[in-house]
C-alpha cells in the first residue's frame, strides 16, 4: 500500500507529458506554510523540511517498488528524470 505521499507523487510524475524529476513537484504536495523571511529555526520551516525529505524517501521507494523509472541519469547538473512504469499505472488503476 502506498502512502498519501507516495501516490500523489505518482499521480503527478504520471500526469507529466515526459520525463519528469519528481522533486519538481515537492512543493505541490506540501507548499510552504511560513513566510520566506522566516527563521530556519521556525517550527513551521522544520515542520516542512522534514515533510520536504520525507518526499525523497517517497521518490526512492517509488523506484524500488518499479513504479517510475529513470529515463535520463542525473548528470551532477540536472537530477534524474524519470517516467511512470507500466506497474505504476496499474496501481493509479
Amino acid at each position: 500500500m502506498l502512502s498519501n505521499d507516495e501516490r500523489r507523487l505518482l499521480e503527478l510524475v504520471s500526469q507529466a507529458n515526459e520525463p519528469v524529476a519528481p522533486s519538481s513537484f515537492f512543493h505541490t504536495i506540501h507548499p510552504p506554510t511560513f513566510p520566506a523571511s522566516a527563521p530556519d529555526d521556525d517550527p513551521r520551516r522544520e515542520e516542512w523540511a522534514e515533510r520536504q525529505i520525507g518526499l525523497y524517501g517517497a521518490m526512492l521507494r517509488l523506484h524500488d517498488l518499479n513504479l517510475i523509472r529513470i529515463v535520463v541519469p542525473a548528470d551532477g547538473a540536472n537530477p534524474d528524470l524519470m517516467e511512470v512504469t507500466t506497474q505504476g499505472l496499474g496501481v493509479l488503476g
